[in-house]
């Protein structure tokens, strides 16, 4: 029995209509003053709480008041075009009169959390890479999920109940998730993943749960 399911955000329960990439444009400003990318870049943005500015500071990128508003507007108008995917509403409320407690793991700057929290207020928890220091598919994330669900990674079928995860990406949602104990899937609306939308997961994991419960 399915105690506790996890979301990816991106990709899963929520979609960028209006992709105006501010980060990845503040690092193309640092590659015209000469800065060569890091492998850690990307690492470093989405595992360290910074703004754009904090950011800035962070990667020795000079930047003038009126570059900071351009890449502060295009965050804006990122942030404007989120969007819950349509059947991530009932999904949820499938899932949570089952009596399953759901949350979601996701690597995201840390510009990012505030409105998705605001899209999906009727969770129980969120872990955000920024705030955990770790990315998907570091074992670690993982953990820091179930622990803020109340449960351990690894039990599937003793007392603890079971873990499941759900998300777009076969490394990152289904195979990184399983290394760990979380019963992993993988997530496609193109129709060849484990699961080809969210209602169909949920309403499989919901039956599975009130059959067994």
């Amino acid at each position: 029995m399915a105690k506790v399911v996890i979301f990816d955000v991106f990709g899963t329960l929520v979609q960028i209509q209006n992709r105006r990439s501010p980060y990845l444009r503040l690092l193309k400003l640092a590659r015209l003053q000469g800065r060569r990318p890091l492998p850690d870049d990307a690492l470093q943005l989405m595992t360290l709480d910074m703004t754009l500015a904090s950011a800035a500071r962070h990667f020795g990128i000079k930047i003038n008041d009126t570059q900071l508003l351009e890449l502060e507007q295009r965050l804006a108008e990122e942030l404007e075009s989120m969007a819950l995917f349509s059947d991530a509403p009932e999904a949820i409320d499938v899932l949570k009169n089952a009596g399953i407690r759901v949350g979601v793991c996701s690597n995201l700057a840390s510009s990012y959390g505030l409105s998705v929290k605001r899209l999906l207020p009727m969770l129980d928890a969120y872990t955000f890479s920024y705030e955990v220091g770790h990315v998907k598919p570091d074992p670690e994330i993982y953990m820091a999920a179930c622990a803020s669900l109340g449960i351990e990674a690894g039990h599937w079928f003793d007392s603890h109940g079971r873990v499941l995860m759900l998300g777009d990406s076969r490394q990152c949602d289904r195979d990184g998730p399983r290394e760990v104990g979380v019963m992993g899937y993988f997530l496609s609306r193109a129709g060849n993943g484990d699961f080809n939308n969210l209602l169909e997961f949920a309403k499989a994991v919901a039956s599975d749960a009130l059959s067994t419960g």
